[in-house]
């Protein structure tokens, strides 16, 4: 197979999840790779140069310096690209973490107006924007870009103003401390400790899980949690299921439907017009390859090494029906990556999501918690100097344009609250030594 001079070959199986991963990886960076699938011992021994489809150095990644790195992470493969650098500073005035729309619109405004600014991501920028291979509804597109080109642009702009972006990097829950609070920062090889002034929290959502037994076994070997955006040429005569009923489902399978051979869109709702721009609704309609079931769902999955067979029930008759498939896009409901808040006492609604502003005002257990004479501002949380944006954050629109807005507001309120030096009025939030991980204890927590 003919690939680039400048891409990183990847060899692997269909099946292995860690191939799936930088390959979904290096496509969400934009980076020049080259898949290479291996289907037999013969090929892994010719083309991988190792024993077998079952031997253990398998992926392998070959870089165009002429680097070979077997059984790699994304990390390593990220560190051989020099994609892991330190922080330049020991302080900030913000740090933000997630580099979905809201953090990377975050990210930008605060550089632009003179704040230090430090982006975290904990895997590559976008978010789920990022996976989504078109986005049509978004101001100043008219032909629509993918989430992968949005994000990128957004990336260069912010950094093209001097704010730090780490990726592939976890932020450690760590006390609270008004003003200048410690923040750990772990990229699975090593920890770094900065210091930040205020933080803003774009961590998003995830899309749910289908909750069926055998789900972490095809977890990248034929059931994916994402659009699909880095898969779809794989798909080239298949029959692929798309499972969801909003607009990032309705994308992926219009994306789709390029490559496959047909495409189902499967929907637990009763019509799509409940959740689904109807733009998208027509398109949908008016594919031929495309197969729009409603009121239904997936209740079993089936397979080897790979997903081959999945169940499907019709909620209101209760059928149930097997179809043969080796590709399923879970693109449906969201639940907040929020538990960095629980941690650290920060005030959550019902369904998980950040309450703030108003929202946190209205709630009766809040109304000791907050420490300052004023009300917390929109964005606020019920930490001061802490910001939520974007779809982690009670009541947020869970749309592209709605969370670069907030990204942009919660920035405004960062000045605010770094103009009135009210740091020191606030009281340092306790914090469970427990949660901190034991590599970390020689840093002084």
């Amino acid at each position: 197979m003919a690939c680039p001079d400048d891409s990183v070959r990847i060899y692997g199986a269909c099946s292995s999840v860690k191939a799936h991963d930088i390959r979904d990886f290096l496509h969400r960076t934009r980076a020049a790779y080259c898949w290479i699938e291996l289907c037999s011992d013969r090929e892994a021994q010719e083309l991988a140069g190792v024993s077998g489809l079952d031997d253990p150095r398998l992926p392998v990644c070959l870089f165009p310096s002429g680097v070979r790195l077997e059984n790699p992470t994304v990390q390593k493969v990220s560190e051989k690209l020099g994609w892991l650098p330190a922080p330049t500073r020991r302080e900030y005035d913000v740090c933000i973490y997630g580099a979905g729309p809201a953090g990377l619109s975050a990210a930008l405004y605060a550089a632009s107006e003179g704040l230090t600014t430090l982006l975290v991501e904990r895997y590559a920028v976008g978010g789920q924007a990022g996976s989504s291979a078109r986005i049509e509804n978004y101001l100043g597109f008219p032909e629509g870009i993918s989430g992968v080109e949005l994000a990128e642009r957004a990336r260069a702009q912010a950094c093209k103003f001097g704010a730090e972006l780490l990726i592939l990097r976890e932020g450690i829950p760590s006390p609270y401390i008004p003003g200048k609070t410690a923040c750990y920062i772990d990229d699975g090889l090593r920890i770094t400790s900065i210091v930040a002034r205020s933080a803003v929290y774009a961590t998003g959502v995830t899309y749910r899980r289908l909750a069926l037994r055998g789900e972490n076994h095809f977890y990248g070997a034929g059931l994916y949690y994402n659009a699909g955006s880095s898969e779809a040429a794989l798909t080239e005569g298949q029959h692929v299921f798309v499972l969801g009923g909003g607009n990032s489902a309705g994308q992926a399978a219009l994306h789709l439907a390029r490559f496959a051979a047909k495409v189902t869109l499967l929907t637990r709702d009763k019509s799509l017009s409940d959740f689904m721009s109807e733009y998208l609704i027509c398109r949908l309609e008016y594919t031929p390859n495309i197969e729009i079931v409603t009121d239904s769902e997936v209740t079993a999955l089936l397979g080897d090494d790979m997903l081959r067979t999945i169940t499907l029930r019709n909620n209101t008759t209760g059928a149930e029906w097997d179809a043969k498939t080796m590709w399923v896009f879970v693109c449906f409901g969201g639940v907040p990556n929020s538990q960095w808040a629980a941690d650290l006492g920060i005030i959550r609604d019902r369904g998980g999501y950040i309450l703030t502003g108003p929202d946190l005002v209205d709630e009766m257990s809040c109304r000791d918690c907050w420490p300052l004479n004023r009300e917390p501002y929109f964005l606020e949380s019920s930490i001061p100097g802490v910001f939520a944006a974007g779809d982690v954050r009670s009541g947020s629109i869970k749309r592209v344009a709605s969370a670069v807005g907030e990204g942009a507001m919660a920035v405004t309120f960062v000045h605010r609250y770094l103009a009135l030096g009210e740091a020191g009025s606030a009281p340092a939030v306790p914090f469970n030594k427990s949660l901190v991980p034991k590599r970390i204890a020689g840093l002084g927590l």
